[in-house]
């Protein structure tokens, strides 16, 4: 039996320094104030300081896959990457550089020596409102050397600037457009399966491994994921065999009033970022599952808000929340921060 260590985190802000000749003129003019004072040195604090936390995850071997999103292009990736060298990993990186309007992407960090994918899997879909882009990020990741498909979908939905219920119908688009690439997933496999002769029906037929995972912006219990997305509460619906409906276990909602915050804003702690998986990583047919450990008596999802004591905030109205790195103000910068969202890890078992 393989262990597979998977991670996501909102970086806050990873963007290339103030004057990079390689970023478009509309884009540069778009962030002039917000990257003022943001140079070689800055970048470097801001990238040190990441992989400071990076490199803890893991028991400190490091994440085999990393979702990220808020970073720019791929040479601050690379830049990350570097940093991360001491691990001894081989890493890669999956990004689609999009036109949002920040110049803000979602990609992924994955060990190759443990997955390998294809350019030909990569899908990318931008949800679109008219002042600002998130976007939806899918890789197809195969493990080494079972060859076993994991799905991976990385998400940043749209925020709630200028209102929450003004802002809403955005996120329930990305929700609503997350649950057709399910459906789509779920329809395309299982015709196959059962044209292949290894299922019986397309309800029978045991989907593909799917790991989603963001920042949603919105909550556990919002519209948008529980609507929209079908996300729910446990898995027995989500493991039942006789829906056809492309249902997701939100894996967020054992630490939903346990004053654990992915995300604290104004005082204010709120779970933002979201790890859900379908019937594929809990089927006992599937060769990759979730791990479980046993906590107070109980079987539960190896899942963990990572919040290490030098990326918390420890005194104030936000103590308890994370230190980030970019402040309120523009072109002032706390060096000694990380982001304003906490990482999620997950663990994930392979069958030999």
């Amino acid at each position: 039996m393989r262990e597979y260590y998977l991670a996501w985190w909102n970086v806050e802000n990873l963007f290339s320094v103030e004057d990079d000749p390689n970023r478009p003129v509309w884009l540069q003019k778009q962030l002039a104030a917000e990257l003022k004072g943001w140079d070689q040195t800055t970048l470097d604090a801001k990238i040190a300081q990441l992989a400071k936390i990076i490199m803890q995850m893991n028991g400190g071997a490091g994440p085999d896959i990393l979702g990220v999103c808020e970073v720019e292009n791929e040479a601050v990736l690379n830049q990350l990457v570097a940093a991360l060298a001491p691990l001894g990993r081989r890493y890669r990186v999956a990004h689609y550089d999009t036109s949002d309007q920040r110049g803000i992407d979602v990609a992924f960090i994955y060990d190759h020596r443990r997955f390998k994918t294809k350019s030909s899997e990569m899908f990318h879909h931008v949800i679109l409102k008219r002042s600002s882009t998130r976007d939806l990020f899918q890789v197809n990741f195969y493990t080494k050397p079972a060859r076993n498909l994991l799905i991976c979908i990385g998400n940043h939905w749209p925020s709630k600037l200028g209102g929450e219920l003004e802002s809403e119908p955005y996120r329930i688009l990305a929700g609503e457009t997350l649950s057709y690439w399910m459906a789509r997933i779920h329809e395309l496999f299982a015709e196959k399966a059962v044209a292949d002769g290894l299922a019986t029906s397309l309800t029978r037929a045991v989907p593909p491994p799917v790991l989603v995972m963001g920042d949603m912006n919105d909550e556990p219990f919002n519209r948008s994921l529980t609507h929209y997305a079908l996300s729910q509460r446990d898995e027995r619906r989500v493991k039942s065999r006789r829906s056809r409906n492309p249902y997701l276990w939100n894996l967020m909602w054992p630490l939903m009033g346990k004053g654990v915050p992915t995300h604290v804003f104004g005082g204010t702690p709120g779970v933002l970022d979201h790890m859900l998986v379908n019937r594929g990583l809990v089927d006992s047919e599937s060769p990759l599952k979730i791990k479980r450990v046993t906590v107070d008596g109980k079987l539960t999802p190896a899942l963990e808000i990572l919040r290490f004591p030098e990326a918390t905030i420890r005194h104030g109205a936000s103590a308890g929340g994370p230190r980030r790195f970019s402040r309120p103000s523009k072109g002032d910068f706390d060096v000694n921060g990380f982001s304003d969202h906490f990482p999620l890890a997950l663990r994930i078992i392979e069958d030999d």
